[in-house]
């Protein structure tokens, strides 16, 4: 509604994970290195964990992007799948027939290891992602690891990426997976953006979309800090609704008191509040140590 308003050529701020609007910020940038990183290590499993709306998602999908030709990819989103399911979901995903009245883990397990030996037989490397990887069932990881254990002497044949909350830290954690903790060679958490990213992030997706940055205010872009902890998700709801806005008004810019009423129209009025306490909660006990300070001075001087 508000794209021929601000001529843009595209939706800015979309929450679908399209990796031609991922801002590379150093944490970005860091968790796409260690995930490329450690598919060309020897190990079976990657990990990379997040707060929900960090962008974790993005950031596989442009691991996807940039991986070689040679190299065939199951992608699975929903996770919350039965041993048995998980495998034949697999199988659909790498081009793999079986009979649908399969049941039997051995035979699903049998034609992934015969895929996966015939792709490294021709010079294909074969990648599992898995997204929201913290709803897995400690059975069903265990299956993963089992599939993993197909190697040459230098390399294992299926490498597999583990995208999730930072419950999937904890499940690691339990003592029966101990052998795939054991065997992730590379994990990275993925921490909100900073006050300063944030303003970088808008004016990048802005910029993507040919549009004009200036359009968000300094003060609007520091309460979208304050309101979204950085959390680029709630960044991108809070810019949509405040363009929307601007446009309703016919507004030329995008100021502090229009993310606020986006705030209250995205997140709703509790949650808005809590927030602003939050926010400034530090500043009445710096104020507070700071007067007892101040009293403590005085006293001396007419003590």
């Amino acid at each position: 509604m508000y794209l021929s308003y601000f001529g843009l050529t595209d939706n800015p701020f979309s929450i679908a994970p399209n990796p031609d609007y991922l801002f590379m910020s150093p944490r970005h940038r860091e968790a796409l290195a260690h995930l490329t990183f450690g598919l060309k290590e020897s190990g079976g499993f990657v990990m990379l964990t997040g707060e929900v709306g960090t962008g974790k998602t993005t950031v596989s999908r442009k691991l996807l992007q940039d991986l070689s030709d040679d190299t065939q990819t199951a992608v699975i989103l929903n996770p919350t799948l039965s041993a048995i399911e998980l495998l034949a979901t697999v199988c659909d995903e790498l081009g793999v027939k079986y009979d649908v009245n399969t049941n039997s883990l051995k035979v699903f397990t049998d034609k992934i290891l015969n895929k996966l030996a015939d792709n490294h037989a021709n010079g294909i490397n074969t990648v599992l992602i898995i997204d929201e990887a913290q709803h897995l069932m400690p059975e069903v990881l265990e299956q993963l690891r089992l599939l993993t254990n197909l190697e040459t002497t230098r390399e294992k044949l299926l490498q597999v990426v583990l995208i999730g909350q930072p419950e999937l830290q904890q499940l690691l954690r339990r003592n029966e997976l101990r052998q795939l903790a054991q065997r992730v060679t590379a994990r990275y958490h993925l921490l909100p953006l900073t006050k300063a990213e944030v303003a970088l992030y808008v004016a990048h997706r802005l910029q993507v979309a040919n549009g004009n940055p200036s359009i968000f205010t300094s003060t609007s872009l520091s309460s979208l800090f304050q309101i979204s902890g950085g959390i680029p998700r709630v960044i991108n709801l809070l810019c949509d609704r405040a363009m929307t806005l601007a446009y309703t008004l016919q507004k030329p810019l995008i100021t502090h008191q229009l993310v606020i009423a986006a705030s209250y129209q995205v997140l709703g009025d509790d949650i808005v509040q809590q927030q602003q306490q939050d926010l400034w909660k530090p500043i009445f006990i710096a104020s507070f140590i700071t007067s007892i300070i101040l009293g403590l001075v005085a006293g001396g001087l007419y003590a």
